[in-house]
């Protein structure tokens, strides 16, 4: 009985002194977390905000608005940036006219830019044919492709119904726009879209989908929107691997003008 409670006396002991030892492990662990947290300093001098490198670059504005790091690809001088989309190599057979627009010459052709372009800002300004004629897609049609591949539509969809993902400023058969921003057909309508190309690996795989922001006339209809392949006519989207591409303009035989067409590349 002796040997019993003396064994139980010293477990006891046993149990109290590691129990002490584990709180002095404990009590020491968090002495050292409060000495090793940093307290959070008020900040109450605005200059320790204020950041001064790098420093944007200046740009500059000529007479037409067009950014000084802008390639313009449309001045009305001239289709020199512009080849036959047919062959990549025939001259551009659309027609310049005496008040520097141009305007599609139905059956002549897309036409494409001759300089191949990744992720860019773009800027172009149409108006729809002088004589209003047709209804649906077949009213003042045309559309701008990116990498020849993906179309933002261009349509006169002023009072004129047809498919919502087939109207102005879709993007062609994927994404309805916000709202109808269209102006009347005596109206210039502006563009301004951005337009983040897709990736690719090595092996083929698509690892990041291209994106398209627009804004038609001032207002935003398409708020960075997930391109889902190329945009087919029939069937679903494709993705097949490819770099940078040019811009192309469609020939769909309506004599759509444009004029003040400029790029920056992101």
């Amino acid at each position: 009985m002796k040997r019993i409670i003396y064994s139980i006396s010293i477990l006891t002991i046993f149990i109290s002194c590691n129990e002490k030892t584990t709180t002095t492990v404990v009590e020491e662990e968090k002495e050292e977390i409060k000495t090793t947290t940093p307290s959070k300093k008020e900040i109450t001098d605005p200059k320790e905000t204020e950041v001064w490198e790098p420093e944007p670059k200046a740009i500059s504005f000529n007479e037409n608005n067009v950014p000084s790091d802008a390639v313009v690809l449309f001045d009305g001088s001239n289709l020199e940036a512009w080849v036959s989309a047919k062959d990549s190599v025939s001259a551009a057979g659309w027609i310049i006219n005496p008040d520097k627009t141009m305007t599609v010459k139905p059956g002549t052709g897309d036409i494409q830019t001759k300089q191949n372009f990744g992720s860019i800002q773009l800027h172009l300004e149409w108006s729809a044919p002088d004589v209003i004629e047709g209804n649906g897609q077949g009213r003042g049609n045309s559309g701008v492709f990116f990498q020849n591949k993906y179309e933002v539509q261009i349509l006169d969809s002023y009072q004129n119904k047809t498919y919502a993902n087939g109207q102005a400023t879709s993007v062609y058969k994927q994404h309805i726009p916000l709202v109808n921003a269209t102006k009347a057909p005596d109206q210039w309508q502006a563009y301004d879209i951005i337009f983040h190309a897709p990736e690719f690996d090595n092996d083929g795989n698509k690892t990041k989908s291209g994106t398209f922001t627009v804004i038609h006339n001032g207002v935003l209809v398409q708020d960075h929107v997930e391109i889902l392949g190329t945009t087919e006519y029939i069937g679903p989207p494709k993705n097949p691997v490819h770099g940078k591409g040019p811009i192309k303009l469609q020939d769909h035989s309506n004599p759509v003008q444009y004029r003040n067409i400029w790029v920056r590349a992101l």
